[in-house]
């Protein structure tokens, strides 16, 4: 089988790996638009702070017998009739199946002297690499920053940027930070957390034009004020990469439409990722990405012909330097008990919602030992303990110290340790099993924190317990 996969971002190259390691007769093609290998968007913002080269985002290229990648290959049009698409350098590639997996764009907002496809030195979006090249290399020089844009992606960048010693002031148009995932409480306290970490924040005002100098660029506010710094960074959402589908006929809304086994109102044409729209609803999110990618190859492969894609609940984790935040369902709304914290002298925040002895939402910001647990609950609806107060906490009310975290010992092979990949304790447990001894040799095989990072150092507390349960038992 001839299998072309357009796009090799996280989800294309996960799925070409996917398809590799399952070996069978099929030849997979990989044509990606940017000329950079398969990188860990994820993490860019580590990399604008500083804290990581560019090498350090690559993700492993799939290499091979049966696997071919050609990177600055831009696909131009889809020959559903012919099963064949075409390049901008004028090659024709034959398929048998053809998987979009074109991500997604930053959207530029329609603001007086922004022309997107031309922005000014100055002004930058954030969301490739090539994006943080372009913002790096001013902000070498570069002493303050703007950054449009209050949400995850706009947050991470400014917190990177101010790592970096620059001063970085937020403008976003709603009245708090991250409202689609933050009640108004919670993005008090994380405003903040950010003052306090460098990052100014201007609420309820928008963008009314740019104008941009040699030496600096001013931002006009809907309230009349002009705001000027050397750098702007605009982060204003995304927006599926639907173009291709679109011009094949395929069925797209927000996103291009896909049913259960991702595949599109073309039955020799699946879609992955970002610019998939599954059960109405687009993803945005890495976890849920490499989980079709799984599916697609399941199915392509014959590995598991009734396997089906079944979304599972997103959990949003921002956790940049100085800031922990988990945010989850809604807490907001909906039948059933609510409970709240807050103490944002100290920066945090906590609001659950639990129906029916289950979680249904929640949102934890700030230094909440229970923030695992809780992931936990949420994700694979367990009942919530008895003790409501400690689950909000960290502790139980009049307890002296926040409770430890819970020992790998008393973790159930079920926990799902790493979110992105769907990895749970037992995987880890049979691969350290199997001769795995270092952090290093357990990521490689099971790919746990290979996504956001952030369960890096739950992955390495679990090897160190099962070398040092090994190291007791040989003693004996």
């Amino acid at each position: 089988m001839r299998v072309v996969i357009v796009g090799y971002g996280m989800a294309g190259s996960r799925l070409a790996a996917e398809l590799h390691a399952r070996g069978g007769e099929h030849k997979v093609t990989v044509l990606g638009a940017e000329p950079h290998r398969a990188y860990n968007r994820i993490m860019l913002s580590t990399l604008l702070a500083g804290k990581i080269g560019e090498p350090d985002v690559e993700l492993a290229e799939v290499a091979g017998q049966g696997v071919d990648v050609r990177t600055g290959a831009d696909v131009t049009a889809i020959d559903r009739a012919a099963r064949e698409v075409r390049t901008d350098d004028g090659d024709r590639i034959g398929y048998d199946h053809l998987v979009l997996a074109t991500g997604s764009r930053a959207l530029v907002p329609p603001l007086p002297g922004l022309d997107p496809t031309d922005l000014p030195a100055r002004v930058a979006a954030f969301r490739t690499l090539d994006d943080c090249r372009r913002i790096l290399a001013v902000a070498r020089d570069a002493r303050s920053v703007l950054v449009l844009g209050g949400g995850l992606l706009g947050l991470e960048a400014a917190r990177g940027l101010a790592a970096r010693g620059l001063d970085v002031t937020v403008v976003h148009p709603v009245g708090h930070l991250m409202e689609r995932q933050l009640d108004p409480a919670a993005g008090a306290v994380l405003a903040g957390t950010l003052a306090g970490l460098g990052v100014r924040t201007e609420l309820a005002v928008g963008g009314s034009g740019v104008q941009v100098d040699a030496d600096e660029v001013r931002l006009r506010l809907t309230d009349g004020r002009t705001l000027a710094a050397d750098l702007l960074v605009l982060s204003c959402g995304v927006r599926p990469e639907t173009g291709l589908a679109a011009a094949a006929g395929l069925a797209v809304e927000r996103g291009v439409v896909v049913d259960d086994r991702l595949r599109t109102t073309d039955p020799h044409v699946s879609a992955i990722g970002d610019c998939a729209q599954h059960d109405g609803t687009l993803t945005g999110l890495v976890a849920p990405a490499w989980a079709q990618a799984r599916v697609v190859a399941q199915l392509l492969t014959g590995e598991d012909p009734t396997v089906r894609y079944r979304a599972r609940p997103a959990v949003t984790r921002l956790k940049a330097a100085g800031i922990d935040l988990a945010a989850m369902g809604d807490p907001t709304d909906g039948p059933g008990e609510e409970l709240t914290f807050a103490d944002p002298a100290r920066g945090t925040y906590a609001r659950l919602r639990i129906h029916d002895e289950r979680l249904t939402g929640a949102i934890l910001l700030g230094d909440n030992p229970t923030v695992g647990t809780v992931v936990q609950l949420f994700d694979r609806g367990g009942p919530v303990p008895t003790d409501r107060r400690a689950l909000l906490l960290g502790r139980a009310v009049g307890a002296t110290a926040a409770a430890p975290a819970e020992s790998p010992a008393l973790m159930p092979d079920a926990a799902t340790v790493c979110q992105c990949n769907d990895v749970r304790k037992g995987a880890l447990v049979a691969c350290w099993r199997d001769g795995a001894r270092t952090v290093d040799e357990v990521v490689a095989a099971t790919r746990a924190s290979t996504g956001c990072g952030g369960c890096r150092e739950a992955v390495a507390g679990i090897v160190d317990w099962l070398c040092e349960a090994d190291s007791v038992g040989a003693a004996r």
